[in-house]
């Protein structure tokens, strides 16, 4: 499936045999402490840098229907972030999976987003356009 866009993925998860929970990652991106004057360079060219995610949150895909709603609740948290991460986690038997089965998965997606295995989620930058790593 390629998804395009935020609404394509809201959509594909709602159209999916079994119920989904959509799982998002919010990081933020900061340069390593020692960085050289290239890496500098490059980060101020939105190229380079280091991703730390700051903060999750599952939600049903009714609950996030548009990027918007979601960024809007992302700022009362008073968090910054640079981009979100994005997966979905399928129930079964057509029961939606549970809260804590969410938490299990985020902590798993945490954990690859902080080795750098960015490939198997989506991303999008904060006006909700799909970002692509290299």
């Amino acid at each position: 499936m390629n998804i395009t866009s935020y609404t394509e993925f809201v959509t594909a998860a709602k159209r999916q045999p079994e119920p989904q929970r959509l799982l998002f990652v919010f990081a933020e991106s900061s340069l390593p402490p020692n960085a050289t004057e290239s890496q500098k360079q490059s980060f101020r060219a939105q190229q380079g840098g280091t991703l730390t995610p700051i903060m999750c949150v599952d939600k049903l895909p009714g609950e996030a229907e548009d990027f918007a709603g979601l960024v809007e609740e992302s700022k009362r948290t008073g968090q910054h972030w640079d981009i979100v991460f994005a997966a979905s986690l399928s129930g079964r038997s057509g029961v939606v999976p549970s809260s804590d089965s969410a938490t299990q998965a985020l902590k798993q997606m945490i954990s690859a987003i902080e080795q750098g295995s960015l490939a198997r989620f989506l991303a999008f930058d904060r006006a909700g356009e799909l970002v692509q790593f290299s």
